[in-house]
């Protein structure tokens, strides 16, 4: 079978893999294949995994991601994404996945209590100043 090269990016690392014979991957339309010679092609992928078959291995490696955007162009898969994990072992990647989404879930909570916190300060800064009168000094 031909191949084609696969690349994954996070802010971290890139993986390259030139041997990828097929990759099965989900979008806001669904599941979607990718063979080698495929056409042009740009899709977002939702959160999941993805799943990709090389000519060197037998069975299959799974790809965990947090979303991400996929290119294929010059008979190369190219994925950006915050965080990928890759696996043969489906079970290990799924737990390596729901942990992520787990801290994301704790991340944003975080930082929405943050948020809350800095405009309920900023509130009561203007309204001090509306008070008194005073000019906030430079």
């Amino acid at each position: 079978m031909r191949a084609f090269s696969l690349v994954l990016r996070d802010p971290t690392h890139v993986v390259r893999r030139d041997d990828v014979i097929s990759f099965v991957g989900a979008d806001s339309s669904g599941s979607f294949g990718i063979l080698a010679g495929h056409e042009r092609f740009l899709t977002s992928l939702r959160l999941g995994l993805a799943r990709f078959r090389s000519a060197a291995d037998d069975g299959v490696t799974y790809l965990a991601l947090a979303s991400g955007l996929l290119s294929f162009e010059d008979n190369t898969a190219t994925i950006c994404t915050r965080h990928f994990f890759l696996d043969r072992d489906r079970d290990r990647i799924a737990q390596a996945l729901e942990g992520e989404i787990q801290r994301e879930e704790a991340d944003f909570r975080e930082m929405h209590a943050l948020a809350r916190n800095l405009e309920r300060e900023m509130l009561r800064r203007l309204w001090e100043l509306g008070r008194t009168g005073s000019k906030p000094g430079l």
